[in-house]
């Protein structure tokens, strides 16, 4: 494994993996934190890595390692003494200019009600619906990147897709 390799790695799965930071953590400060953490363990890593494996696939556990191993240092510093934190001073992701005013504000409330969704599921079920929809991960990969069955995969899958439904369609009837 060499530099170049890396950076090539870097610029092809870049984007799509600090999108990825971004979801899980909600935040950009934090989302910037944990992509440089995941470069930092792949460059500490790169002799045992392997080229003729999934980079993206490999990159995307090790965030999803980190920011569990995350969550749980705050909650136990929480239990210990509490912090003052709060995700309201994020900023929010930037969302896509659409060609007239209208199609602009019927896709912000579209995507802002969807990612609120998403954002409401329970961490488990949203990290497999982000790995499906957002990196388009096959569910066999998911359950290598999640270390669960692929089973256990496709029931978050199942019931996040209907908690999604159902509070999708209340934002739509009121």
């Amino acid at each position: 494994m060499t530099n170049a390799e890396l950076t090539e790695w870097i610029n092809e799965y870049g984007n799509e993996i600090y999108s990825f930071c971004r979801w899980l953590t909600g935040c950009g400060p934090e989302a910037d934190e944990l992509y440089q953490d995941i470069w930092l363990v792949v460059v500490r890593r790169l002799d045992g890595l392997e080229m003729a494996g999934n980079v993206k696939s490999y990159c995307l556990s090790v965030a999803l390692r980190l920011w569990k191993n995350k969550r749980r240092k705050y909650a136990w510093r929480q239990r210990i003494a509490k912090e003052q934190f709060s995700l309201e001073t994020c900023g929010t992701v930037a969302l896509e200019q659409a060609p007239s005013p209208e199609q602009q504000l019927l896709s912000r409330e579209r995507e802002s009600a969807v990612r609120k969704a998403v954002e409401e599921l329970p961490w488990r079920q949203r990290i497999v619906v982000l790995l499906y929809y957002m990196e388009q991960q096959p569910l066999e990969r998911i359950a290598e990147i999640t270390g669960i069955p692929t089973g256990t995969v496709k029931s978050r899958l199942y019931h996040a897709r209907k908690a999604l439904q159902q509070k999708l369609e209340k934002e739509i009837t009121l």
